[in-house]
């Protein structure tokens, strides 16, 4: 497994953009595909966006569609979540999740994911 953790929450208002990180430990992050989820209080975690381990492929949920774009760079064990014209909607706690051996769509089973990091917050103010 790795350890995952993000950076890059925090409070922003509509219409703006944030880019949330998630940096890997370890020297087999490219063997793992990985996901963006999110989860507000009262609710499931839900899927945002996922990426294959050489970003040749990605999904998103349709809610994010056209707004978000996940990315990674392996030379960094890092991934990315740039999300643009953000809502008050979009408010939650944003988690970075891998999976290992998952190498092509959908990535929107969070029950295939083997590590997840704490997650940040995102807040988005009207």
């Amino acid at each position: 497994q790795v350890q995952l953790v993000e950076s890059g929450g925090g409070l922003v208002q509509a219409g703006d953009s944030l880019r949330l990180s998630c940096a890997a430990s370890g020297r087999t992050f490219s063997l793992y595909a990985m996901g963006w989820f999110r989860q507000v209080p009262g609710h499931e975690r839900a899927f945002v966006a996922g990426i294959n381990w050489n970003g040749g492929s990605t999904n998103y949920a349709d809610s994010v569609k056209g707004r978000f774009a996940i990315s990674r760079d392996n030379d960094k064990n890092t991934v990315y979540l740039q999300m643009n014209s953000l809502k008050p909607e979009d408010t939650a706690v944003y988690y970075c999740a891998a999976a290992k051996g998952l190498y092509s769509p959908p990535f929107s089973l969070g029950s295939r994911y083997d590590s997840w990091g704490q997650g940040t917050q995102v807040t988005v103010s009207s």
